[in-house]
């Protein structure tokens, strides 16, 4: 552990070893990407298939120990107990900071299928990021502002092909799709933009997830609902750990069925999609209370599942 020493010294050190850790993974995976396309053959798939996991576990694994190994993290999973790799999952969190993406892959690297994550289109041009993300089959969401979709219409509906396109990829290999429903990450200050309801979260966007539930439905063995907290490092969780200062990581996970209240066509069917924007919203409430519940207790004993992350 290296967290007794000061914050200035260990930034730039953590700094350059995650992003080297991004770069080397993502120099190695972005050529499987490029194999692929050239040769759209079954067989190509499946061995760039099986070696971009590779590169996924790799870059998850380096990722957990540098967290680590600059912090004296106490990680607090619970819930987590009856997952398994050979199962297809949609899973749906809160999203606070840019940690989240390698604390969900943490948590989900010896329980769950390589997750999946619904990312930003602008994403798509980081060096590294965007081009091994591409390589590894991340759906790409490219979100249009109601101005945007007045001036032209013809953008309706085309965010909702991608997810449609995407998720034909994952019906014959078992999968994690990720989906942070919020769409960005929550702050003070997109609160008071959007007038959230809740006191810990954004409102949910419940059209990608819906979308992707009627895709893929039926082949889904259950719905995730991650809740993440970083309790001790309410405002700049990333920072916080590029500089040692990163105490608890909180991941509370619950398991809910796929079943008819969560299937059906959102975009034709009004009842449906008043049905579904209730229940999604329900689920934020209970995740918010359960928030606000975390904090009111006892924290120093938390009844956890403790494991070696």
């Amino acid at each position: 552990m290296l967290s007794f020493l000061p914050g200035w010294l260990l930034l730039p050190f953590s700094f350059s070893l995650f992003a080297l850790n991004l770069a080397l993974w993502g120099l190695l995976v972005t050529p499987l990407g490029i194999v692929k396309l050239l040769l759209p053959f079954s067989a190509v798939h499946r061995l760039t298939g099986f070696a971009g996991k590779g590169c996924y576990r790799g870059w998850t694994h380096v990722n957990t120990a540098l967290i680590n190994l600059f912090n004296a993290v106490d990680w607090q999973i619970s819930g987590a107990q009856t997952l398994d790799k050979a199962s297809w999952y949609l899973l749906i969190s809160n999203h606070k900071s840019w940690l989240d993406i390698p604390v969900v892959s943490t948590v989900a690297h010896s329980r769950i299928p390589e997750p999946k994550f619904f990312l930003k289109d602008e994403l798509k041009w980081l060096p590294f990021l965007g081009t091994g993300c591409w390589a590894l089959d991340m759906p790409f969401m490219k979100r249009y502002s109601a101005a945007q979709l007045a001036k032209r219409p013809e953008l309706q509906g085309k965010d909702i092909e991608t997810t449609r396109a995407s998720c034909q990829k994952f019906k014959t290999v078992p999968t994690t799709i990720i989906n942070f429903v919020e769409g960005t990450r929550c702050t003070e200050q997109k609160k008071a933009q959007k007038r959230s309801p809740f006191h810990y979260l954004l409102p949910p966007k419940a059209g990608g997830i819906a979308f992707t539930l009627a895709s893929m439905g039926e082949q889904f063995n259950a719905i995730l609902d991650f809740t993440l907290l970083y309790p001790d490092n309410p405002h700049h969780v990333a920072l916080d750990m590029l500089t040692g200062k990163l105490k608890r990581v909180v991941v509370q996970v619950e398991v809910l069925p796929v079943d008819q209240q969560v299937i059906g066509d959102y975009f034709n069917d009004e009842q449906f999609r008043q049905r579904f924007q209730l229940w999604l919203n329900q689920r934020w409430q209970e995740k918010d209370q359960r928030i606000a519940q975390y904090y009111l207790a006892d924290a120093a004993n938390p009844v956890t599942e403790q494991v070696s992350c």
